[in-house]
């Protein structure tokens, strides 16, 4: 980009145009209003953004529209905004003061730029620039497979991808040349509903997973389904086939029942130009690293790396750890936890030739999914974001074992016993983090009263009496449960009632006085939430005896399968925060 279309005039640097606003504590800004309007470079011609493709599931449906391509508009002068004091005259530009506490700095930038685009969003007299931030930003297709985009009042499940596509200067010498771009390094970043927390989980490259079938947009518009493919390793999900990062949506989603609203990807390009755009990241070494294979050698210690050297060591794994890519995958999480300290210091958040440095790699270097296609729904991502602090983010790894289907393993496969508890936390957004906000919702009155309701003398499974109905559950889940029930755990008294006659989004079990024992015990059995008993009124049942009543809602998982959530994280988890200095082992 040429300095014009960066609002150079008179041989000034355009990081120094942005003033900060003592009054309403954002960046401006300033053109000298003597000075001609500076030129912005036209939009480029790209490929129409898709407006159609295959219709999310049900779960998932909303309105899903694409803004069509528009014209360039006429852009009227700088304006002076309300409450903002007048420009001093040419040549005289105000003092900085030397801090402020605005609510906007502490905006915590988490994928490259996204911090940028908060503050740029902030600023009225940075329309041009924005319009050609906008030009940068690459989009495809989500082909449905998202939940239509983040939403403001709900938990965010942001995927992250880092492909191994060796496309752009200087990345010919690492490893396969030709490579598809598969995904190589795959976070799925879970924000909880209060933003108090977040877990960062990592998915193992070489895990072996079923990829589903993947309808996926064409260059010309039309849709096909890539045909899926049983028991192969995670990274084929992007690039094997033609298939695009909305395949791996889906096939994280089939892994851990987690429907990502979004996605972002990130090529080696990126990661070279996203650390030199914030002066570097630090990292720590427990020994001295010579990996001819990623081209890093350094000492042990603390070093600041950027560019090549930040690519050399994320993608280094032969000297350390194991050897492997789980080891790898500890390298890129402390990697990351140190990106978030940096990016949240003064050193980046004060300065705006960085901030500027930021959006501009930022918008190059990701491609995004066709829901977070503008600046400014990248700029509504940063401020949900931002919010959490980062010792409450949780960098964790799906549990694994060595593929025991191997002699010598080459890949790995889930670790039954634990993994099942990591998806379900996240699908049901408990904290991997002692949460101060957490605990004290906890301890309320709603919550003590829902947990008396288990405590107390139970009834013997042949006593309990209630009829099972479907309110919102998978077809003939109220017949599974009732042979389960009467099969398994010797609830005979039971009977199927159909269908509720409206949809629950919560399984409910409802009971009068006498029948409190009868309902602890059905509950100990189903694994029943106490928020779940509704203790009211009992019904006439087939003999006409008083009996219970189990609607089973959009929340339940089958026959069998436990609705209380699990707490805590299983001790074998390995997790650590990104506010604590990791070093290399």
């Amino acid at each position: 980009m040429d300095a014009q279309g960066r609002g150079r005039v008179e041989n000034i640097d355009p990081a120094d145009q942005w003033v900060l606003n003592p009054d309403t504590g954002e960046y401006e800004l300033r053109l000298s209003p003597s000075a001609p309007q500076s030129a912005v470079p036209g939009p480029r011609r790209r490929a129409a953004r898709a407006t159609g493709g295959t219709p999310a599931p049900e779960a998932a449906s909303g309105s899903r529209t694409t803004a069509p391509d528009r014209d360039t508009p006429e852009v009227p002068g700088p304006r002076r905004r309300r409450g903002v004091p007048e420009e001093p005259p040419p040549g005289r530009r105000g003092r900085r003061p030397a801090k402020n506490r605005s609510k906007t700095k502490k905006v915590l930038l988490w994928t490259g730029g996204i911090m940028a685009f908060v503050l740029l969003g902030t600023a009225g007299a940075a329309y041009l620039y924005l319009e050609h931030l906008n030009d940068n930003i690459t989009s495809v297709s989500d082909d449905g497979a998202g939940t239509g985009g983040f939403s403001k009042d709900k938990a965010i499940n942001l995927l992250v991808i880092g492909t191994d596509k060796r496309t752009g200067s200087g990345n010919e010498g690492y490893g396969d040349s030709g490579s598809v771009g598969h995904a190589d390094t795959t976070i799925l970043l879970h924000v909880s509903k209060d933003r108090t927390n977040a877990t960062a989980l990592s998915i193992p490259r070489d895990l072996i997973v079923d990829v589903p079938d993947c309808p996926t947009e064409q260059e010309d518009g039309t849709s096909e389904v890539i045909k899926g493919t049983q028991g192969v390793r995670f990274n084929t999900s992007l690039g094997q086939d033609g298939r695009t990062p909305s395949c791996t949506m889906r096939t994280v989603t089939e892994l851990t029942g987690v429907t990502p609203d979004n996605f972002m990807v990130a090529d080696f390009n990126a990661v070279k130009t996203l650390t030199t755009a914030v002066d570097g990241v630090e990292v720590c070494l427990a020994k001295d690293i010579d990996d001819p294979d990623s081209h890093l050698k350094l000492s042990e210690g603390t070093h600041t790396v950027q560019g090549e050297q930040a690519l050399a060591f994320l993608r280094t794994r032969h000297s350390v750890g194991f050897g492997g890519d789980l080891s790898r995958i500890a390298i890129q999480q402390q990697f990351l936890g140190s990106l978030m300290r940096k990016l949240k210091s003064n050193d980046t958040l004060t300065s705006p030739t960085k901030m500027i440095k930021l959006a501009e790699a930022g918008t190059k270097a990701l491609t995004v999914d066709s829901q977070l296609d503008s600046i400014t729904k990248l700029k509504d991502l940063g401020l949900e974001l931002g919010k959490l602090n980062t010792k409450n983010l949780t960098f964790t790894t799906v549990p694994v074992i060595d593929n025991p289907a191997e002699k010598t393993p080459s890949t790995v496969v889930l670790k039954e016993s634990t993994a099942p508890t990591v998806f379900r936390m996240i699908r049901d957004d408990v904290s991997f983090t002692e949460v101060k906000e957490q605990a004290k919702a906890s301890k309320d009155a709603a919550a003590a009263a829902a947990a008396a309701r288990l405590k107390g003398t139970r009834s013997a499974a042949s006593e309990v009496r209630v009829r099972v109905m479907n309110g919102g559950a998978v077809a003939g889940s109220a017949q599974a449960t009732l042979s389960w029930l009467q099969n398994d755990e010797g609830v005979t008294k039971s009977e199927n009632a159909g269908n509720a006659p409206e949809p629950l989004s919560r399984t409910t079990l409802e009971y009068g006085p006498e029948q409190a024992a009868q309902a602890r015990k059905l509950a100990a059995l189903m694994g029943l939430p106490g928020t779940a008993l509704k203790p009211g009124e009992s019904v006439t049942n087939a003999q006409g005896l008083p009996t219970m009543t189990l609607t089973l809602g959009k929340d339940f998982k089958g026959a069998g399968v436990p609705l209380t959530a699990p707490t805590t994280v299983p001790d074998t988890v390995d997790k650590s925060t990104a506010d604590k200095v990791e070093c290399a082992k």
